[in-house]
């Protein structure tokens, strides 16, 4: 294979059905866009609307990669042996997106909500009250007086009081105190937003908390709980989310779904990549299915989990979260797009100290 997602491998066991039937709904998709002379995305009328503000040239090339998805479909149903690699690169290119639009999607969050998909991830309908739910829990950590950024990655709630994200995203705005405790950074301060969904009119504060204190930052994993109060003298926090106490018996190849929100990063990810399947829209938040992959040695005596959802870097601090009971298994940390995905495994911390102090909602 030419790169890429290991996902695309094997796009069989990703959709579960007929590749012709996938090559066929998605051809559908395209016409209809044409049909309406651009003015929705294949197949997704709502998610369209949320994406308004994505530019012409990134759907039009977004839609002659899917088109050679569609060619490098039908060749592969037809029996090729060498799979991916015996088709053309754009074939290959457009197989692997196809894979990651509809096999792996980012799928926009309106109020709350999201919309219905066909094929392989149809089940998330008969979840949706689930999903709905852990939708309200998890929200953009923004900050205030930082020289560059305004806003860092995700983070959800875990108590009556305190969110968690990764430690890289609380670096940005903790220091230590020098006596063992963390504070501020001078001039900085933290909150976590509940909004900020694709194409929303900016927030009012009414899905938003205050992060008014650094509970702790872990010594051996990627991870931060912060204190949290209702920002403006909103209503009272969402109840948290449910951690999961011990490990599914059968986690690899369970099904999982992240919620966060991804963000261009040409550092670390693929800018073309990125621009055909995230439309050139960033920042927003999605929901983002996928499969939990390995639960591996750290090398520290600890263990680290990986699934195979589509991230981006403001991924960072996002809920990895069973889809079958809505617990969160791991805290995504980091990957790179297309590839490898990396997650602490927080049913590993359930006796930790630090999560103890935190009062996370365990179950």
């Amino acid at each position: 294979m030419r790169g890429g997602s290991p996902v695309a491998t094997r796009p069989e066991e990703v959709f579960g059905e007929d590749l012709l039937t996938v090559a066929a709904r998605v051809r559908e998709g395209l016409d209809a866009e044409s049909a309406a002379s651009g003015e929705a995305l294949p197949g997704r009328e709502s998610e369209a609307t949320a994406e308004a503000g994505t530019g012409r040239a990134a759907r039009e090339e977004r839609a002659a990669v899917l088109r050679a998805g569609v060619r490098g479909l039908e060749r592969l149903a037809a029996g090729r042996p060498d799979g991916l690699d015996g088709l053309a690169a754009d074939e290959s290119f457009g197989v692997q997106a196809i894979v990651l639009l509809e096999g792996r999607p980012a799928i926009p969050v309106r109020d709350r909500d999201f919309a219905a998909r066909p094929g392989a991830w149809a089940a998330l309908e008969e979840q949706r009250a689930g999903i709905r739910a852990s939708v309200a829990r998890v929200g953009r950590v923004e900050v205030a007086g930082h020289a560059e950024l305004d806003w860092l990655g995700t983070g959800f709630l875990v108590s009556p009081f305190a969110v968690m994200t990764s430690r890289r995203v609380a670096a940005e705005f903790v220091r230590a105190d020098g006596e063992g405790g963390f504070t501020f950074r001078p001039g900085m301060g933290a909150r976590l937003d509940t909004a900020e969904e694709l194409g929303a009119p900016a927030a009012d504060g009414a899905f938003a908390c205050d992060v008014t204190e650094v509970i702790g930052i872990h010594p051996d994993v990627d991870l931060a709980l912060l204190r949290v109060s209702p920002a403006g003298g909103s209503a009272d926090l969402p109840a948290p989310l449910a951690v999961s106490a011990d490990a599914p018996p059968d986690l690899v190849g369970r099904p999982v779904y992240l919620i966060g929100y991804p963000a261009a990063d040409g550092r670390r990810d693929e800018p073309a990549a990125m621009r055909r399947l995230f439309a050139d829209v960033y920042g927003g938040k999605r929901l983002q299915p996928g499969r939990a992959t390995a639960l591996l040695p750290d090398g520290n005596g600890g263990f680290t989990m990986t699934h195979d959802c589509s991230t981006l870097g403001g991924n960072g601090g996002s809920p990895v979260i069973d889809l079958a009971d809505h617990r969160v298994l791991g805290l995504h940390v980091g990957g790179r797009f297309g590839s490898a995905n990396v997650a602490v495994p927080l049913f590993e911390l359930a006796e930790d100290p630090l999560l103890e102090r935190a009062e996370v909602n365990w179950v």
